[in-house]
């Protein structure tokens, strides 16, 4: 008898064992939440706990979009911004047969229909930060930002490593970027110590861009130097900075990059003037930098490079833009 209830013990501790093995082995086991870092309302990194693995997104964020779109869990998505952005327009809300709910834009969400399309987590970007609050009360809040110190490739990694973490993809990531460095490589053999200017064009106006700026890939990772940094103010408006064109001539950079902002917001067609109508006035027609034709425009992916910096495809878009323009 005394043998018997031994060995009914150890076999008792045996299974215990071989549950407890496999519940801290296998992620799926019992796993309800993980914990990522990601910014709060205040734009602070903060220790914060999510659904793991969660089947309903709503999403307000294009490079948020771009990355769950990249690690093939996007069919959960029940409610998005509008998109623009043509490789994501599948999860456009209003061409999607009412499977995804419109939830305003990627500046002003609809509260009351983010909340009506019932999402397990939400995907914000820095213009919502605002409203964090709101949509905290409705499902935990993933805001991740792009860290222009870092650089935009540094920054996208760790991004899209943080959105892997919650739905179990993190080996995806890996392969995400093993193309990308020989390419930034490549752009750099031909913008290192090169010194340019970073133009936004906005209602036909151009305004110089600070490096913290959607074209910080320029100088971060491709080693150009921005003679716009020392105009006007150090930190420079969302817009950049208003300069003349003799301002500009005395720079005399060695190539332009424009940001055409007006085609990103689609305000092209509302009494704009096409960027090149205005950047390519009689002045600038007398520098080098168009006489070399050194001067590159960012326009058919416009909205790529002004709303989803930060996205893993879209990384893919601007330096395909770039080596379209610069590589002969």
């Amino acid at each position: 008898m005394k043998k018997m209830i031994t060995f009914m013990m150890v076999m008792a501790m045996a299974f215990c064992l071989v549950a407890c093995q496999k519940a801290e082995t296998d992620d799926t086991y019992e796993k309800e939440t993980v914990k990522i870092e990601a910014l709060n309302a205040n734009k602070e990194m903060v220790d914060l706990e999510v659904p793991y693995n969660p089947e309903r997104i709503a999403i307000l964020d294009m490079p948020a979009l771009d990355i769950v779109d990249a690690l093939g869990v996007g069919d959960r998505v029940v409610g998005s911004a509008k998109v623009t952005i043509e490789y994501l327009t599948d999860y456009n809300p209003d061409d999607s047969d009412g499977a995804i709910m419109n939830l305003g834009t990627v500046k002003t969400a609809d509260l009351e229909k983010v909340a009506a399309c019932d999402p397990d987590i939400i995907f914000i970007g820095g213009r919502l930060a605002s409203v964090y609050a709101d949509l905290e009360a409705i499902a935990p809040v993933v805001y991740l930002g792009v860290d222009y110190e870092k650089g935009i490739v540094e920054s996208t990694k760790e991004n899209a490593k943080t959105i892997a973490t919650i739905f179990g993809k993190e080996a995806e990531v890996a392969t995400m970027f093993t193309d990308f460095q020989p390419r930034i490589d490549a752009l750099s053999n031909i913008l290192k110590g090169k010194k340019v200017v970073l133009g936004m064009y906005n209602s036909n106006a151009l305004g110089l861009m600070g490096t913290t700026s959607q074209l910080n890939l320029i100088v971060n990772e491709l080693g150009a130097i921005n003679l716009g940094e020392s105009v006007g103010e150090e930190e420079k408006a969302a817009h950049g900075e208003e300069a003349s064109w003799e301002t500009i001539i005395t720079l005399n950079p060695e190539y332009m990059f424009i940001l055409d902002r007006s085609t990103a917001t689609e305000a092209a067609d509302a009494g704009v003037m096409g960027v090149r109508e205005v950047i390519e006035n009689e002045l600038v027609k007398e520098m080098d930098v168009y006489k070399e034709g050194k001067i590159v425009y960012f326009i058919e992916h416009a909205n790529v490079w002004y709303t989803s910096t930060g996205g893993v495809q879209a990384l893919d878009v601007m330096l395909a833009d770039l080596e379209k323009s610069l590589i002969k």
